[in-house]
């Protein structure tokens, strides 16, 4: 479970905090899970069913990026409350998009109550490189009132950068053959 970062530059106004962790890998998914304090005044988009969308960043967005360690090359995957994605493949920073090859959509479930929220997304496994990983789990959050924050495991210096190197804090390694 990591405590998500929320840029200092881009405070919240309700959100106190969010967590987010990988659930866990089967033979077909990968399961996500964002948990978000405070968010009574959390803007959901709106039910749009499942399917491929850009811009899924301008409002309430939860994002993966991933790349083998060291490698230039990364993907990012946006899931969105709507149940709009998007998944996205690049060959250097900022560089190189294309859009990456979907088997099967993702699945996205919000739960929201009063002051929290629950967001869990599973991405079919055969759309992912293969372990291992550096990878990032981030949220875009936007508040009622046009407020956005932008939360990471870390955060490099200067403006939110999700795809900046630094971001890529966390590590995931094929399980054991034991």
């Amino acid at each position: 479970m990591f405590e998500l970062a929320c840029h200092r530059d881009h405070p919240a106004s309700s959100v106190r905090a969010i967590q987010a962790r990988i659930v866990g890998i089967d033979s077909h998914w990968l399961t996500l899970r964002w948990r978000i304090e405070g968010a009574g005044t959390l803007v959901v988009p709106v039910f749009a069913g499942k399917r491929r969308a850009d811009g899924l960043w301008r409002t309430t967005c939860f994002e993966l990026f991933m790349r083998a360690p060291g490698a230039a090359e990364y993907c990012e995957f946006n899931l969105s409350p709507s149940e709009r994605w998007a998944a996205y493949d690049f060959t250097g920073y900022r560089d190189g998009m294309t859009e990456r090859a979907m088997p099967r959509d993702p699945v996205c479930t919000l739960r929201q109550g009063q002051d929290l929220a629950i967001f869990d997304a599973a991405i079919p496994l055969d759309a992912l490189p293969p372990l291992p990983w550096d990878y990032s789990l981030t949220a875009v959050i936007e508040e009622e009132g046009g407020q956005i924050s932008y939360w990471a495991i870390a955060h490099p210096p200067g403006k939110p950068d999700f795809h900046h190197p630094a971001c890529f804090a966390a590590a995931l390694a094929p399980p054991s053959q034991a």
